[in-house]
């Protein structure tokens, strides 16, 4: 039997997340899902909530702070992790209240679920683990929104598989994330044909498209003991992805991405975010108008 969806506290705002999930599309503004990799420091915390809070109210577009409690899957067992289920979940809550927008994070075990769902807004399945049957199926349980992100392994139209189980639980809310494609060593590709092709496959179900834009850059194990990038060529990326109408956009950003906790080689700098937004907004305005 499905679990009841929790009841969310009253600190953590999700108006705008309700309402971007209609299953018409048309009456969806492009939602920005975006922060550090995992939480840091509470100044640069709320430094990043508080730019892009900013950015995203200035330019009428509804925002989803995410950063992660745990980094699960480094590519080194000596990298920095994060703060822990309780505590991250519990620090993310706060920045949400502080902001007053919806959070997001990585769960990694179905064991996380209920407990990360009593504080937050969109519950992301990383890329690695999309095809966990019991992680997708307890995400579903909980009752809240959904995304996940499409293996670095997988074909776009093999995330038909995510929404059907997905969709069988009682998951009603559910957001496909494209971040890349494997291409031989240490290397990522995006195929806009094939974001294409999710985009068709997932507004038949009535779900929605996001686009990482920083991930995409990724340059897998690059670095030996972590993964390298080429955040020099995300504006071009998140040009594309906004030209292709997607739904969503999704980035990772720091004041200072060398002195970053995780993910260092592929955050954008935080000064850079609301121009880029900004672009993007109006190229996907000029799209979907034609």
């Amino acid at each position: 039997m499905a679990n009841p969806a929790p009841t969310p506290p009253s600190q953590h705002p999700q108006t705008e997340l309700d309402a971007w999930f209609p299953a018409d599309r048309s009456q969806r503004p492009m939602l920005v899902v975006a922060g550090p990799c995992v939480l840091e420091s509470e100044d640069v915390n709320l430094q990043i909530a508080h730019c892009l809070a900013e950015a995203c109210a200035d330019l009428g577009i509804p925002l989803v702070f995410k950063a992660s409690f745990d980094k699960a899957n480094r590519s080194s067992g000596t990298s920095h992790r994060g703060p822990g289920l309780e505590r991250g979940v519990e620090q993310l809550a706060a920045i949400g209240e502080a902001i007053g927008a919806p959070t997001c994070t990585d769960v990694h075990e179905a064991s996380q679920v209920e407990t990360v769902a009593q504080h937050i807004d969109l519950l992301q399945i990383p890329a690695f683990l999309s095809r966990q049957t019991d992680l997708l199926e307890a995400a579903a349980h909980s009752g809240r929104p959904i995304n996940v992100k499409k293996g670095q392994f997988m074909a776009p139209l093999d995330m038909a598989n995510v929404i059907a189980k997905v969709q069988a639980a009682g998951g009603t809310r559910l957001m496909l994330t494209e971040r890349g494609t494997f291409f031989g060593h240490n290397r990522l590709v995006n195929d806009f044909v094939g974001v294409g092709d999710m985009m068709e496959l997932a507004h038949e179900h009535g779900c929605s498209v996001c686009f990482d834009v920083t991930h995409s850059t990724q340059l897998p194990g690059g670095d030996g003991t972590r993964s390298g990038g080429r955040p020099d060529r995300a504006p071009i990326l998140l040009a594309a992805a906004a030209a292709a109408g997607v739904d969503a956009l999704f980035l990772e950003c720091h004041p200072n991405p060398e002195s970053g906790l995780s993910d260092a080689a592929t955050m954008l700098p935080l000064s850079v975010v609301p121009g880029l937004l900004r672009t993007a907004l109006k190229i996907r305005k000029a799209a979907l108008a034609d």
